[in-house]
């Protein structure tokens, strides 16, 4: 058994800036979460063809240790927690995988994810089968929703309901900005529909943190998409060939964080 739920995070951005906007924040998240040998290392970043299929390929390792919850960590052996990410970026769909060498079959979390000009209206749009999909979960993230946020997580310069963009003159985003939008016809929007499958096979521990993982899926799409909004001045103006050169200069970076920098970043909420 797998625990599916569709995650939609509506944005007052375009399909074609958040394509840039995404590449920017993951790379500054990434350098956020890296040092004291944990974090993450990317081997692959390149482009590739496939069945028709075209983008960008990226494999990366995520050396993790401290920043899992201590019931997984008591039952962890050494050098196990380490998870492999591939991602096949054929922009406006992603599907990302992520799986576990000690694990193996036990484990994968699956995101697969489109990018759709609209505010979350659409039903299915990943278009499983009918008795897949009655079993499907629905989350709407207000990326605006101070409630959405842990103490511990929220920084008052991330926050979507302050920020104002000077380069756009987007935010900040009140209670109601979703339906604001509708009728602002000169504003973009745009909608991640992220479909998010859950494995974890060990018997007692299997509905606990396949919920788990799943809380923690939903606390980073929130927080990522308030930073990215945020950020938006400061990856607004950037082309996909300023995106491709900052990742290769943050690949060498995280190189050197994870071997000399401490542990930071996100650890697991509370159990």
């Amino acid at each position: 058994m797998v625990l599916i739920k569709e995650y939609r995070v509506v944005l007052p951005c375009s399909v074609e800036e958040y394509q840039v906007g995404q590449l920017f924040s993951v790379a500054e998240a990434s350098k956020n979460e890296t040092g004291g040998g944990e974090g993450i290392e990317v081997l692959k970043n390149e482009p590739y063809e496939k069945d028709g299929e075209k983008g960008q390929y990226t494999h990366k390792i995520y050396h993790l240790k401290s920043k899992v919850p201590g019931f997984v960590k008591l039952l962890a052996p050494e050098g196990s927690l380490v998870f492999h990410e591939k991602a096949w970026n054929a922009y406006p769909y992603c599907r990302t995988i992520v799986t576990n060498e000690y694990m193996k079959d036990n484990f994968f979390i699956k995101i697969e994810t489109w990018h759709k000009p609209d505010l979350g209206t659409q039903e299915n749009v990943h278009k499983l089968g009918s008795s897949t999909w009655q079993d499907v979960s629905v989350v709407p993230i207000d990326i605006a929703d101070r409630s959405q946020v842990s103490s511990a997580d929220y920084k008052p310069d991330e926050d979507p309901a302050n920020f104002r963009s000077v380069k756009t003159g987007r935010g900040p985003l009140g209670p109601n900005w979703k339906k604001e939008l509708v009728s602002k016809t000169d504003c973009p929007r745009m909608c991640a529909y992220k479909l998010v499958t859950v494995k974890f096979k060990w018997w007692g521990l299997q509905t606990k943190v396949e919920n788990f993982i799943h809380e923690q899926e939903k606390r980073i799409f929130t927080n990522f998409h308030r930073q990215l909004f945020c950020w938006i001045d400061k990856w607004v103006e950037l082309t996909m060939e300023d995106i491709r050169r900052m990742e290769a200069e943050t690949q060498r970076e995280l190189d050197e964080l994870r071997k000399w920098g401490e542990v930071r970043g996100t650890s697991a909420a509370d159990e």
